[in-house]
This record gives C-alpha cells, structure tokens and sequence, in this order.
C-alpha cells in the first residue's frame, strides 16, 4: 500500500520535473566510427563502461556506475559548448570535470590502484540491523553502537539512522578520494618546470584545496548530526527520512534563506526524497531479480532464461535511467541553494 502511494505521488507530484530531465534519456543512442550504438557520447566514458562490464560489479554497483557516467557526460558536454562560447578561460570548470572524473574510477575501483577500500553496502542488506555492523570508523562505530543499545529507536528508526551512518561512511570515502588526488597532483607539481604551467598547477591546487576544506566542514556538520541524532533519538517533527535529503535540508537552512524560500524548496525536497525513495525499491527489485536469474541459468531451461533475462534487462535499463534522474535533481536543488544562499550573503 505505501509503495502504491508512493508511486502516485511521484507521478502526481515530480512529473513536471521528470519530464525535464528525460528528453536526453530518450535520445538515440550515439554510433562510434564504425556505426556500432555505444552507451556514451565520449570515447573515454565508453571505455570505462566497458571496462566495468568485465568487472564483477554487482547489477546495483553497475547501474550506479552508469548514472555517475551519465552525469560526468551531460556536465562535459555542457562544458564544451561553455568552452566554444569564449567561457572558462581560466581552466576552473575543466579541473573541476577531471577531479570528478577521477572520483568516479576510484569510486568504483578504476583508478589502476588495488582498491582496498569497502564497497556500498547492498541495499539488501540495509533491511538487516546485525551485531557486525561496522562503518570503518571508530567513531561512527562507537556511536552506532550506543544507539543500538539505547531503547530510544524503534527497529525502522534504527534502519533510517543506519542509512544516514552508511551515507556518512560514503561521503569520508569521497573525501579520502579527494586527499588522494591532492596529494598526486602535488607531487606532479613538485616536478613543474615551467613557471606559467607552474602557475596554472598552482590555481588547480588551490581550488582542491578550497574543496577538501568545505568536504570537511561538511563532514564534521554531519558527525555532529549524527552524534546529535544517536543521543537524542528522532523527533517527531523530523522533516524527512533519507539521508541525501537531510543532507540538503540543512545545507539550506545555513543558506540564510528567506521563510517562503526555504517552506518553497522543502516542499521540492519531499518530491525529490519520493523520487529517491522509489530508486531505492527499484534498486532492491533489481537485485532480487539478479539472484532469480542466476538461479534460473542454474536450471538450464533456455526459455525461462530467455523471459528472465528480459525482464533482468528492462529492470536494469530502468533503474539506470533513475538513478541518472535523481542524482541530476540532486545536484540542481544543490547548486539552487549555493546560488540562493550566495545572493542573499552579496545583499
């Protein structure tokens, strides 16, 4: 009954929004030199897809993957034709686009590196409140721990507080990714010869820098969150339920906003949590419907492999296209309330 609601809602709700970001979704897709459809529109961006369909990536892991891809090819197009037009003269956008490049190979374990780092959790097995649970940090883990034996949650107010610890686990590996790729670029900078490329490197750095800064304090606001949260327990008036939207909640009431601003864009944040919430089930169903293909092949029965294949497909392909969808409304509520957070510190 929830989900039924849920899926009304959002049809009701964000389809004006979805419609904005589907018309790319259902163009063509691109031919390489030789006529053959490709995922991508850029060479570099079909050769890690490629590369990550011989990985043993899970299906959510991959459809992940390809979402991130998605939104690293709409940004570098973007900035191509800003680069015809006579902008980013400075090479900002650009450093930027090859930062995030880099986060999306080590992210998914690309980088040439022996990942040593943890996978995303299964979504699966977020349902599961075990006394294993670890987030591979002392502190997380410490205050994980206390909640769990506090009697202040119910079990889905544990699995909604988990969520928030795991995304929290997520965003300290975004940042050490982060660290690392300072630190490369450094050493490159090191070894700089010439005093103009010096001086752009130089710029590079300083933007990285002004990154890991503002990573940071947003990893502290949120362990803050959290330490809050785990002492406290949730509040009956709690806005919302997913971490993402949490996240971008309290980014918006720093923002110094007005009160119609701020009672606008929650409002778009409960379409946008419905929208997350619905990728969420989507993620789940694909992979259930993974372990039921594998046990189909198992059989050997070429027909019932062939409809469970299908359905696989058609799954996968869908769950894609929201994740692309949802992580791109993410970013544009983000940078809505960067912009409108900056206007009004300028008045």
């Amino acid at each position: 009954m929830r989900l039924q609601c849920l899926f009304a809602a959002l049809c009701l709700g964000v389809g004006v929004i979805a419609g904005k970001y589907s018309r790319e979704l259902n163009e063509p897709k691109p031919n390489d030199r030789d006529g053959q459809a490709v995922e991508f529109r850029i060479a570099k961006l079909n050769q890690v897809w490629e590369k990550a369909q011989r990985m043993q990536l899970s299906p959510v892991r991959q459809a992940e993957l390809h979402s991130d891809l998605k939104i690293q090819e709409k940004d570098e197009l973007q900035w191509k034709k800003m680069k015809v037009e006579g902008f980013d003269e400075n090479g900002e956008k650009e450093a930027q686009l090859r930062r995030n490049f880099h986060v999306i190979l080590a992210k998914y374990g690309m980088d040439g590196k022996r990942d040593t780092r943890p996978l995303e959790s299964n979504s699966l097995k977020d349902h599961d409140i075990k006394e294993e649970d670890a987030f591979d940090d002392p502190r997380l883990d410490k205050l994980w721990n206390k909640a769990k034996i506090s009697g202040k949650f119910s079990d889905e107010e544990l699995l909604n507080l988990k969520r928030e610890f795991q995304h929290h686990k997520d965003k300290i590996h975004e940042y050490n990714i982060l660290m690392d790729t300072v630190s490369r670029t450094e050493e490159i900078h090191k070894n700089v010869i010439s005093p103009l490329e010096g001086d752009t490197k130089e710029h590079v750095l300083q933007q990285k820098h002004t990154e890991l800064k503002h990573k940071m304090r947003d990893l502290n606001q949120g362990f803050e969150r959290l330490r809050k949260l785990s002492h406290e327990g949730f509040t009956e008036d709690s806005e919302f339920r997913e971490p993402r939207v949490i996240e971008l909640w309290e980014a918006a009431k720093r923002a110094n906003l007005s009160n119609d601003e701020l009672e606008s864009l929650k409002e778009e944040l409960r379409h946008f949590e419905t929208k997350v919430e619905k990728h969420s089930h989507y993620k789940e169903q694909l992979e259930l419907s993974h372990q039921k293909l594998q046990h189909v092949e198992a059989l050997g029965d070429k027909e019932h492999i062939k409809r469970n294949k299908e359905k696989y497909d058609t799954l996968a392909e869908k769950t894609r296209e929201m994740g692309y969808k949802m992580k791109k409304h993410m970013q544009d509520l983000s940078n809505k309330i960067s912009r409108q957070g900056l206007q009004h510190n300028e008045l």
